[in-house]
């Protein structure tokens, strides 16, 4: 059985557990697609990619609201109404 491997550098389990900073070096700040039996068991990704990505989510999250929004009546009111 096949399986796609979502990184551009890759490790085994026993790399990861000998050393697993230089593991995570190797992939200069990109995840790396750590291998089990030539398998990808999981993806071990720096702190900052992890960031970079739940920002990305949370924005896609925000545009579908406002993409659901954008047709719905706008209502004007004044500061003092508040």
């Amino acid at each position: 059985m096949s399986h796609a491997i979502l990184a551009e550098i890759t490790a085994s389990v026993s790399e990861l557990k000998k050393n697993p900073m230089s593991t995570v070096a190797s992939g200069d700040g990109a995840p790396v697609a750590i291998l089990n039996r030539n398998t990808p068991a999981f993806y071990c990704v720096p702190a900052q990619a992890y960031e970079r990505l739940m920002e990305r989510l949370e924005d896609m999250e925000l545009n579908a609201i406002a993409d659901a929004r954008k047709n719905q009546p706008v209502v004007e009111i004044s500061i003092d109404g508040l």
